[in-house]
């Protein structure tokens, strides 16, 4: 099983931008993190960071045929991009959405999440463990919808 986790804008300033909001761990922590919670799952995994929206459009597309599953944490296109909600439905690979922080406590407008209408399960304001839960779901939710 392979999963492919993108990280979408300002994610790469983790520990610097508005720690009491996302914590003091930087992106390189969350990197670290993630590999080995798929370590500890069996599962190979990719992991991507980009501030730019048709990068992360290029990199979705590019999954098709690659990856089993898709953890996604749009950040600030969650709320913006029909065209990553496009893309996620167009491939079809099972995908997961993650937030650090918990979203439907914070402002109004982050009360729309366009990726997630595209995604079988979100976590929200479960910082770093939420990519862990993301990783057992998605692996769980694969096992079960095996085609035989």
């Amino acid at each position: 099983m392979k999963f492919l986790f993108l990280n979408g804008p300002n994610l790469n300033l983790l520990g610097l931008r508005e720690p009491d909001i996302y914590g003091t761990r930087d992106y390189a922590a969350l990197e670290d993190f993630i590999r080995r919670t798929c370590e500890e799952e069996g599962v190979e995994c990719e992991i991507f960071q980009s501030n730019h929206e048709g990068v992360l459009v290029d990199k979705i597309q590019l999954a098709y045929g690659q990856f089993d599953g898709i953890v996604i944490n749009p950040a600030a296109y969650t709320h913006t991009s029909v065209a990553i909600l496009d893309a996620l439905k167009a491939v079809a690979i099972p995908a997961v959405e993650v937030h650090l922080s918990d979203v439907s406590s914070r402002e109004a407008f982050r009360q729309v999440s366009y990726a997630g209408m595209a995604c079988v399960q979100t976590y929200a304001g479960l910082g770093f463990e939420g990519y862990a839960a993301a990783a057992r779901f998605l692996k769980k939710y694969l096992s079960q919808n095996e085609k035989v």
